[in-house]
């Protein structure tokens, strides 16, 4: 059972299983702050697991928990509430805390989207200097999933993250070498980043061979956005 319409809940199309919910539907907004927005989550994943009581639950939180500049942040608090909720309710469950995905759509919002348009539209994008963002693809994302769902390491938190962060700075020469474009930028002196640690799933990336990152950011960007 797939529950949600984005970008995760897309990848499960065509992979559904029917002891297993994927649940992706829910806040994604980290700037969120509406009461209901929270609510409707929450009520959705009461309902989910009052009525599948047998099945595995395997539900998409988010490594910005681990970001010490939103740790007081609504949606990250509603996301820690809904974690502890799914424990205290929930009999087979797998939680996911999910970097930053990339894949084909998804929110304009979300920082490759946000670069890539602002290269192909010559906008000035300002750069904090000191920023940095872990960036996953969606599709390893499904294929890690379905490597836990099939290993049921249950009722554990794991963090689906790439091996490395990038700094900003690394993402945009990464993006200029791939469009062969001058990126138009604004250097600020700011920004930070945290570190994900991934004991659980590592070895998915090194048995695959991903473990260079520019390649791994290279092989996005050519899965996803076409040159300019």
């Amino acid at each position: 059972m797939i529950i949600g319409r984005g970008l995760i809940a897309s990848l499960f199309a065509g992979y559904d299983r029917e002891n297993t919910i994927f649940f992706a539907s829910g806040v994604s907004n980290s700037l969120e702050i509406r009461p209901e927005e929270f609510s409707r989550e929450e009520n959705l994943i009461q309902e989910t697991i009052s009525a599948n009581p047998d099945k595995i639950f395997i539900y998409f939180s988010t490594c910005s928990i681990y970001d010490s500049s939103k740790t007081g942040s609504n949606y990250v608090l509603h996301k820690l509430k809904m974690e502890q909720k799914i424990k205290d309710l929930c009999k087979k469950f797998l939680i996911l805390r999910v970097s930053n995905a990339v894949g084909k759509g998804g929110n304009p919002n979300l920082l490759v989207n946000y670069i890539i348009n602002a290269v192909k539209n010559d906008e000035t994008i300002n750069v904090h200097t000191k920023a940095t963002r872990n960036l996953i693809d969606a599709e390893d994302i499904r294929n890690i999933t379905l490597e836990l769902a099939d290993e049921k390491p249950l009722n554990k938190i794991i963090n689906l993250a790439y091996i490395k962060n990038y700094s900003i700075i690394e993402i945009l020469e990464i993006i200029e070498r791939f469009f062969n474009k001058k990126v138009n930028i604004n250097l600020i002196k700011s920004g930070s980043g945290y570190d994900i640690t991934i004991p659980d799933i590592e070895n998915y990336f090194t048995k695959n061979h991903l473990d260079n990152k520019e390649n791994y950011l290279q092989n996005i960007l050519k899965k996803y956005y076409s040159p300019l």
